[in-house]
């Protein structure tokens, strides 16, 4: 029985080492599609709803400490002022410029834009890893003419 509990023991550590370990990575292709996906598209519901309850909540400790809720909404008043929803890039792929990189200080950095039309919806993103997973640190959006 204790060799069954050393071996769950052994395995436990191995797998919290390699999820450690894929945190100093980029994710693949597909996992960075979801998280940019994912964490603009919270973005854009708060903005289209003007609750930024669920957006704060998968910030990082950090962030989330920086901006409460309430500042957040002040922050991003303008988007929901305008009505901007660019939900439409739940069906398009991202495009990244340049490419996404872990830096010096462990966070994940993507910026890229999504070209939608008429207008591009553009973003730099940085994440840090957190409770296994990335986690936003700082967001820019940018809705703009691409010409």
């Amino acid at each position: 029985m204790t060799t069954i509990v050393r071996m769950l023991a052994v395995m436990a550590l191995m797998l919290m080492a390699s999820a450690a370990q894929a945190q100093n990575k980029v994710p693949s292709e597909r996992g960075l599609e979801a998280l940019v996906k994912a964490t603009l598209l919270t973005f854009n519901d708060a903005n289209v709803t003007g609750n930024y309850e669920v957006f704060h909540a998968k910030l990082s400790k950090p962030f989330r400490e920086q901006y409460p809720v309430e500042r957040l909404a002040r922050r991003f008043q303008e988007f929901n002022k305008k009505h901007i929803d660019f939900d439409v890039i739940a069906a398009l792929k991202p495009s990244y410029d340049p490419a996404p990189k872990v830096d010096d200080e462990g966070r994940l950095l993507v910026k890229g834009h999504f070209p939608t039309e008429p207008l591009r919806v553009n973003f730099d993103l940085a994440f840090i890893p957190s409770d296994g997973e990335w986690k936003l640190i700082s967001i820019n959006v940018k809705i703009d003419d691409p010409k």
